[in-house]
């Protein structure tokens, strides 16, 4: 499938136009940035032409309006679909959505979390519409990503009217941070489930993202794309006090401070550009403003890379993209600088030498470290047209509902566990069978205990494993006094740990955590649907009075499994679940699988 990508960004245009099969081809790559006095710069290149030069185009919206022209000098046709980057699709779009009417709409009430990029994108969507009306428009979000990220990452301790206003984080930069996750995986060899990965974008939009185990967990940007780091002309992170403080001192108007924070900040408050390149040209120079934009710059990001360590309890990689990360060797040393005591540091000559072509990327870490440093290229265009593709090709959702199965506290164990709490040589003994072939609930139980409380009489399920996993609710790990993670069965690096009791001893072991809700699938019924394994998608609730529709549910396809959707006691009491009940897949919303990076 032939697919023209649209990246309109607040200072730039790219454009790309791709094939789609299985080497995901593109034919063509163009961009427009550096606006100014009525012109901008252009660069068009094929794999076998390539043009660079000044266009008379004085803004973003010029620009839009000549990509069809481009394209028609350059001999590029057959599209079948035009696919969109879009900067802010709040809590409604968790995958990719065909652009009507109606979602335009959606889009648009968006705007004023994200006022430099959503008209932009919008803009774009009109032109293509008006010039390829039947094709179909299908928006990629840069929120969708991070919809991951947990409550206590994504709230704001402020009023709950606020925060039932919609005063939440969202995150941005989600298609570049899932790309260069999946690229970096790639090249480390290991897959993006296994890794703890700091995604750093670092261009005239700036942001961090904690990748750990193949899912957003933490983004520095929030409500808007004025939060974290600093930017070109954004702030990043300021006291929201300074509102009040600014309104009283200079009386300057709520509207006037925001216009300020997005487009009077960031370096070009700073050091008078907001191009990195000029900033730090001025610096050689000695100009003592440039000196401190950089220091500033380089300091914020390496905080978050700090903070995000530790929220992930370790780190397998830092990788760095965007125009400042790929080509400027100066601020990686600056940002790498420091954090030895994490086992990160870097190569000089490696860092000196990077080169991205062909989508490269170079690992620049010095020798014996613990910490990979990895430098690629953002490649959101390529990944926009996957996903566009993916999204085209799924069949529509059959409507057959799935059964909901309340999945209580439990523990699986190890052989070494048996042994310690059973004594050594003792065998389980099966008891009721479950619905899943060969799983079943043991006629033994244990006690959890944690250091505020124990849970009493916990299944055991069987057979063993080779790993001890404990799965409890929310409620339960307060009950117990412990922070569990969110995670999905089997991924236990870095879970805390937790003391077992059974008739023999006690048994000391990590592996307690909280299981994402997933539905559990035959290969059949997954084809049918129109889903793959490591899918996600929404389940609407039919049965009970207080339904509801839960999102981010994990598709798990294994052979001969019975096709349940699995949900812990917190879940079930929300949505008042009892026996029996049934849910629906939400027609049309399925995020895509984690596939490997080309």
């Amino acid at each position: 499938m032939r697919v023209l990508v649209f990246n309109a960004g607040s200072s730039s245009l790219k454009f790309g136009v791709f094939d789609t099969g299985t080497d995901n081809v593109q034919l063509f790559k163009g961009s427009f940035e550096r606006f100014r006095d009525g012109q901008c710069n252009f660069r068009f290149c094929t794999d076998t032409r390539d043009e660079a030069g000044e266009a008379p185009h004085s803004d973003l919206s010029a620009a839009i309006a000549a990509v069809p022209g481009v394209l028609a000098d350059w001999g590029i046709d057959g599209l079948r679909a035009i696919g969109h980057r879009i900067a802010h699709g709040g809590a409604e779009f968790a995958a990719p959505a065909r652009l009507d009417s109606a979602t335009l709409a959606m889009i648009d009430g968006l705007t004023p979390l994200a006022p430099l990029h959503n008209p932009a994108n919008l803009e774009a969507v009109h032109i293509a519409m008006s010039v390829w009306p039947e094709l179909p428009q299908i928006g990629v979000f840069d929120t969708s990503y991070h919809l991951t990220n947990p409550a206590r990452a994504t709230t704001y301790a402020v009023p709950k009217a606020w925060r039932q206003a919609g005063l939440r984080r969202y995150g941005f930069h989600g298609t570049s941070h899932k790309y260069v996750a999946e690229r970096a995986a790639q090249e480390i060899g290991q897959p993006v489930s296994a890794l703890r990965i700091i995604s750093v974008h670092l261009g005239n939009g700036a942001s961090v993202c904690a990748v750990n185990l193949g899912l957003s967990m933490d983004s520095s940007m929030g409500l808007t794309p004025l939060e974290g780091l600093v930017m070109g002309t954004r702030s990043g992170d300021v006291d929201p006090g300074a509102f009040g403080f600014l309104s009283r001192q200079l009386g300057l108007s709520v509207t006037e401070i925001e216009a300020a924070l997005y487009n009077d900040s960031g370096l070009k408050a700073l050091a008078g550009s907001s191009d990195m390149r000029d900033v730090e040209d001025r610096a050689a120079a000695g100009e003592s403003d440039a000196q401190l934009a950089i220091n500033l710059y380089a300091y914020r990001v390496r905080k978050y890379i700090g903070a995000y360590a530790a929220a992930m309890g370790g780190l397998d990689a830092v990788v760095f993209t965007g125009g400042i990360g790929e080509n400027s060797a100066s601020m990686r040393r600056r940002i790498c600088d420091g954090l030895e005591f994490m086992g990160l540091r870097l190569d000089h000559d490696l860092n000196q030498a990077v080169q991205l072509d062909n989508r490269a990327a170079p690992q620049i870490q010095a020798y014996g470290a613990k910490v990979r440093v990895i430098v690629t290229e953002t490649a959101e265009q390529l990944q926009i047209a996957r996903e566009v593709a993916t999204a085209l090709a799924r069949p529509t959702t059959l409507p057959e509902p799935i059964p909901v199965a309340v999945s209580a506290r439990h523990v699986h164990l190890s052989p070494e566990a048996v042994a310690a709490l059973f004594g050594p040589g003792y065998e389980l003994t099966p008891g009721k069978p479950l619905r899943q072939p060969g799983n079943w609930a043991a006629q033994e139980r244990v006690t959890v205990e944690g250091p505020k409380g124990r849970l009493e009489r916990v299944a055991i399920l069987g057979p063993m494993r080779g790993q001890t996993q404990i799965e409890v609710s929310r409620t339960d790990s307060f009950a117990l006094g412990i922070d569990a993670p969110v995670r999905d069965s089997g991924q236990l690096a870095g879970t805390p740990r937790v003391r077992l009791h059974g008739p023999a001893g006690s048994y000391d072991t990590d592996g307690l955590i909280v299981a994402a809700r997933h539905i559990h699938i035959s290969p059949a019924d997954a084809q049918a649907r129109g889903l793959a394994d490591g899918d996600f998608v929404d389940v609407r609730i039919t049965g009970p009075e207080r339904g509801l529709t839960f999102t981010r549910t994990l598709i798990r396809v294994q052979p001969g499994a019975f096709t349940e959707m699995h949900i812990d006691t917190d879940e079930a009491n929300a949505a008042g679940i009892r026996a029996g009940s049934e849910g629906e897949l939400v027609p049309g919303v399925a995020a895509q699988a984690v596939t490997p990076a080309r």
